[in-house]
């Protein structure tokens, strides 16, 4: 659940500290059970039927989740079930309507104030890695892929007109400027004094 590709069999066996015919076995227990024994289980009746002459005490029969187990691309991976995808995407929909953190509202304002601009001079710009920042940005739509910097070939970011939609503005030009909130040259040299303490 927590990674953001899928984990193979080997990484998982590591990380628990187990033999990777064990963990194989114990995904495929996992997708079956998480498919209900009723979804892609291939002893599903069998399984269904004893439990049922069991009393149902054990739960192996219960309905599938709402998500599931899958190996895909080498490893293994949680999904939501495709007939909760529509559910599923509300939530996810609903989420993009909550308030931006401080350090994307920073981000943000250093893409739309600087765009095109690459990840790396906005890294360098606010001090620390904004990898997942400028993503969550792009997910909400805020900010869009506007080509590459034809020396370093990094990809630059620009605000969308999503943004602008946002923002209330018609274009970039409109931000507010930011001289007025700069310090003046007259406070420059109390600036480096305090720097040299």
């Amino acid at each position: 659940m927590v990674i953001d590709e899928p984990a193979t069999a080997t990484a998982l066996a590591a990380g628990l500290n187990l033999t990777v015919d064990v963990v194989e076995s114990l995904l495929a227990e996992l997708q079956r059970e998480y498919n209900g024994y009723t979804v892609n289980a291939p002893d599903a009746d069998v399984v269904s039927q004893t439990s049922s002459n069991a009393g149902n005490t054990d739960g192996n029969n219960a309905a599938p989740r709402g998500f599931e187990l899958r190996n895909i691309a080498g490893g293994w991976r949680i999904y939501s079930r495709a007939e909760f995808a529509e559910i599923v995407g509300g939530f996810v929909l609903e989420g993009q309507t909550a308030r931006l953190t401080q350090a994307a509202l920073e981000t943000l304002a250093v893409i739309a104030y600087r765009q095109p601009v690459s990840r790396a001079r906005v890294s360098a710009i606010r001090g620390v890695n904004v990898d997942s920042v400028v993503r969550t940005l792009t997910q909400r739509g805020l900010i869009e892929d506007s080509g590459t910097d034809p020396e370093s070939g990094a990809i630059l970011y620009r605000t969308t007109s999503y943004f602008l939609e946002r923002m209330g503005i018609g274009s970039v030009a409109e931000l507010p400027q930011l001289s007025p909130h700069l310090p003046g040259l007259e406070g420059i040299e109390e600036f480096y004094d305090a720097g040299t303490m």
